[in-house]
């Protein structure tokens, strides 16, 4: 038997965020400072609501449980996530928590977790992939408003993961038929849309993938690329080279086009400070990722691999 879980409400296309219709009494939680989410939250039309703007990139738990002692006298009739993955991250675990319906609005269209069961935190100072169906959203509203004005580093690195994880997901073996299908739609989406120059279709190409891999996994190019991340490099930068190098790896159909992709979006080559085996080791302790790998991984394939990313030999 297959199971599709998706959020009970998704609102897309221009217009949406100022049309749909947001519950009194919500905690919007965001990375994003007051004169930017003012912006924001005029455009939402949203009223009689309370703030909490002091998500990190690449939250940890300990936000989590700060927004929850805060607020869990406050009586909130939801809670909305609006930014990135972060905030999105940061809402549906506390809104899980909370027992109260969550929507998230992504301002970045690269993680598409407003369409998955997945969070993301940090536990320790090392990234966690979580998932749940608690974490589903109530109701997703996707919009390419908040392209306007974002910084083009950030753009890119968010369409570099959407094409990783709608990628990822069509070769998980947690995968079926209809992810498979959801997958290579978003990735012809913006495969399309990166290399003819048409920004404005991301939105969409990172909702299908959200879809997509939200109901199968990502892979063995998500695992290779926390040990960057866990060094600050940015989620999306870490996986041009991470993703590029899996596929290679797992023999992927995508492999090719990935690899134009990455080329046409110009990122630097990465660099790795903690050594190799120990690096391995924190990969290799990421079931979550490597198990629905297409292949079986070692710790020897793991090394050769980051000495592949480190060389710039993809």
């Amino acid at each position: 038997m297959n199971v599709i879980r998706i959020p009970k409400v998704i609102k897309f296309g221009k217009n949406a965020l100022s049309e749909a219709e947001y519950p009194k009494n919500a905690l919007v939680v965001t990375t994003a400072p007051p004169e930017v989410s003012a912006k924001w939250l005029a455009r939402m039309k949203i009223t009689d609501y309370l703030l909490f703007d002091k998500v990190e990139p690449e939250p940890s738990i300990e936000t989590v449980q700060k927004v929850i002692s805060e607020y869990k006298t406050k009586n909130l009739s939801a809670i909305i996530g609006l930014g990135g993955g972060s905030s999105q991250d940061v809402a549906k675990y506390s809104g899980s928590e909370l027992k109260i319906p969550k929507i998230l609005i992504p301002t970045t269209f690269g993680t598409g977790s407003e369409m998955t069961t997945y969070c993301v935190l940090k536990f320790e100072g090392k990234k966690k992939l979580l998932q749940d169906e608690k974490f589903l959203a109530d109701m997703a509203v996707v919009d390419s408003y908040f392209l306007e004005g974002t910084p083009e580093a950030i753009v890119k690195n968010s369409v570099c993961d959407a094409c990783a994880q709608a990628t990822e997901g069509y070769d998980s073996k947690k995968g079926n038929e209809f992810t498979q299908t959801m997958c290579k739609a978003a990735f012809d989406v913006l495969y399309d849309a990166i290399m003819n120059n048409k920004p404005e279709n991301y939105p969409y190409g990172s909702m299908l993938s959200g879809i997509g891999f939200g109901n199968a996994s990502t892979t063995f190019g998500h695992a290779l690329s926390y040990v960057f991340s866990n060094e600050g490099v940015p989620h999306g930068y870490s996986l041009s080279s991470c993703t590029t190098v899996a596929h290679r790896f797992n023999k992927s159909i995508f492999y090719e086009q990935f690899k134009e992709v990455m080329g046409k979006l110009k990122f630097d080559r990465l660099t790795l400070k903690a050594p190799l085996d120990q690096a391995a080791d924190v990969v290799m302790t990421d079931r979550g990722h490597l198990d629905p790998n297409p292949l079986p991984v070692t710790k020897e394939d793991v090394m050769h691999l980051l000495q592949d990313i480190k060389d710039g030999k993809l």
